[in-house]
């Protein structure tokens, strides 16, 4: 059996060949980006991932209980634990020019070492955690990440993010999705 991922025939959707409804996604997308990500293109294939994708990421956004930086932390560990090359590159970005990510703390994750701010290290941990155990964390664990100051609800709201993510880093898998120029300089 074959090691390399299948890629999907579908191709990435150009705003002049939309229908109406993934017309409306990508205009949208390209309202709040400024450009209409590689990604979106592809999963705008099936309008309902790319909108169920939209509002996973934005109620993650608003309503997560987490600092900017601290979502940064989460969905960049998990798309590095998914091995999603895009979504690494794309959130490295998002976290140093947009989130204000402390750099130590982008380039700890990106390369496996050890972030040193303690209720950093501890939220990237809990999210690894959730992500290797699918949802299973031990009582010790989600210990020390409530001793970090966070709260059950932020356990909650990591797996959203973990579903959010696995919509985009599952996609960009199959689609074998190009990074954006944009994202380029943060490919690993």
């Amino acid at each position: 059996m074959s090691n390399q991922t299948y890629k999907i025939g579908l191709k990435p959707v150009e705003l002049e060949d939309a229908n109406e409804q993934q017309k409306e996604i990508l205009e949208k997308a390209k309202k709040a980006n400024g450009m209409i990500p590689n990604m979106y293109k592809n999963m705008v294939n099936l309008p309902a991932l790319q909108n169920t994708y939209d509002t996973g990421y934005h109620q993650f956004r608003q309503d997560s209980g987490f600092t900017s930086a601290e979502q940064e932390v989460v969905l960049l560990t998990i798309s590095i634990e998914n091995s999603c090359g895009y979504c690494t590159a794309a959130h490295s970005y998002l976290a140093e020019n947009v989130s204000k990510t402390p750099k130590d703390v982008i380039e700890a994750i990106r390369q496996g070492n050890k972030i040193e701010d303690d209720k950093l290290r501890s939220l990237h941990e809990f999210t690894k955690v959730m992500n290797e155990s699918r949802g299973n964390p031990t009582p010790e664990e989600a210990k020390k990440f409530l001793d970090a100051g966070y709260t059950e609800k932020q356990i909650l709201a990591i797996i959203l993010a973990q579903a959010v993510k696995t919509i985009s880093n599952y996609s960009n898998h199959i689609f074998h999705t190009e990074v954006d120029e944009a994202f380029a300089g943060n490919k690993l």
